[in-house]
């Protein structure tokens, strides 16, 4: 029996600015319906690798492949409406716009008008917010907003969805709640959740990248990750559990 080609493959890619290699040469494959965390140290080149997968930097060298079609060198744009769904560190939200409008903005240029309200209140739904249909984004808390974004994210139905750091700012609530709404995403698509938040990442990981110093340090289920000596000195800490 054949294996399933992956969904997402990125081979030998290198980011250089200057003189500087912030990503050295990484590889990653990522299947169907997979939940993937990427951890390290700040500065271990995480966001970059991040930001080459999406296309809002393109790689020094090196492949990255959707589905077999590479895609390096298209723009944000076009990545997007090949199935990739991206959420930034920080909300990109509409503040002036209520949220309904916001995820309508997401779903419109895509879809016929009546199933783009359809999909956006399924969005809603997902997310747990429908009640925040009528208010205005620019009024709301810094985790709703995120809940906003990922809504945004989620009604275009992307088959890959990109998370930077999205329990950054939350409360301990709101982490647990993000945490259960992630992994429900992922019965639908599949997920890379770049993260700082080590009880969010034991709550959440199933397979685990570690990056330091522009390279894949370790790699494989979350428990083995975390339990590696190498990966505990450098980010977890020697005496991490």
């Amino acid at each position: 029996m054949t294996a399933a080609a992956p969904l997402l493959e990125a081979r030998d890619l290198v980011m250089r600015f200057g003189d500087v290699t912030a990503v050295g040469g990484v590889s990653m494959t990522v299947g169907e319906g997979e939940l993937r965390c990427l951890i390290g140290p700040n500065g271990a080149g995480k966001s970059t690798f991040f930001k080459m997968l999406s296309g809002q930097l393109r790689p020094t060298s090196g492949a990255v492949a959707l589905r077999g079609r590479s895609i390096v060198g298209l723009p944000a744009s076009r990545i997007a409406r090949l199935g990739v769904g991206v959420k930034t560190q920080t909300p990109s939200v509409f503040d002036g716009l209520t949220v309904m409008e916001s995820v309508r903005i997401a779903t419109d240029a895509l879809l016929p008008p009546q199933l783009a309200r359809r999909r956006a209140d399924e969005a809603l739904e997902r997310m747990r917010i429908p009640h925040l249909a009528g208010a205005t984004v620019g009024l709301l808390a810094h985790g709703q907003r995120q809940l906003v974004e990922l809504a945004m994210v989620v009604a275009q139905a992307p088959d890959l969805i990109l998370l930077d750091e999205p329990a950054a700012g939350m409360t301990g609530v709101e982490v647990d709640r993000l945490g259960d709404l992630i992994v429900e995403l992922a019965r639908s698509s599949s997920v890379i959740v770049v993260e700082h938040d080590m009880a969010f990442i034991r709550r959440i990981a199933r397979t685990v990248t570690v990056f330091n110093r522009g390279q894949v340090l370790a790699e494989g289920p979350a428990a083995e990750v975390m339990a590696d000596a190498r990966v505990r000195d450098v980010y977890l800490g020697k005496d991490a559990a």
